[in-house]
């Protein structure tokens, strides 16, 4: 004998009640218990935070300059000298390569040479990029978004994994040339 459909239904209506008030609980204490995600909080202290509020604060979000940075032996001709010479722009505005080093390398400078020849002259000598490192964001240089490229003999530019090495090669070009010339540029606008 088949039973009336309102007796059906009364059952199966309240097991799908029960059923959306269960998942919805379930829900609302998943969420709960889910922690929020926070921001990580960057230290003043480091280096690009400090670059990038003298860049806002003092250059109105903009860079566009040319450096010598150090110079290094060839590992494989110990007595071969290079120079580095570096541009380093910077822009607000941008998401992707908002702040990029460039990194050529031409022979050593002699005495004259450094007299005659402005920075952007000698970054034009070197032709092509030895290395790039692209940061979006203050912090420690390998977060996301970061990119450091690197050329390989006689190839261009290559993406090349941030490893703890090119993090202190970052931080080093960053504190030994970049910051003390930004922070000097700017104490001369004051």
């Amino acid at each position: 004998m088949r039973q009336p459909v309102s007796k059906l239904s009364l059952p199966f209506f309240s097991l799908v009640i029960c059923g959306a008030f269960a998942i919805a609980l379930w829900g609302a204490s998943a969420a709960q218990a889910m922690p929020l995600r926070k921001k990580r909080k960057i230290s003043s202290n480091n280096p690009t935070t400090q670059l990038f509020n003298i860049l806002n604060n003092s250059f109105g979000g903009k860079l566009d300059l040319y450096l010598l940075a150090g110079v290094y032996s060839d590992p494989s001709q110990p007595t071969v000298q290079y120079q580095r010479v570096l541009h380093v722009t910077y822009d607000k505005s941008l998401y992707f390569g908002r702040f990029m080093i460039h990194v050529r390398s031409v022979g050593k400078l002699n005495s004259q040479q450094l007299i005659i020849y402005t920075p952007k002259q000698v970054f034009d000598f070197g032709n092509r990029d030895s290395e790039e490192f692209e940061k979006i964001n203050p912090g420690r240089f390998g977060a996301t978004g970061d990119l450091y490229l690197a050329a390989s003999g006689d190839n261009p530019l290559a993406a090349v994994p941030v490893t703890e090495e090119v993090r202190q090669q970052y931080d080093s070009l960053l504190t030994k040339y970049v910051l003390p010339a930004v922070e000097k540029e700017a104490g001369g606008k004051s």
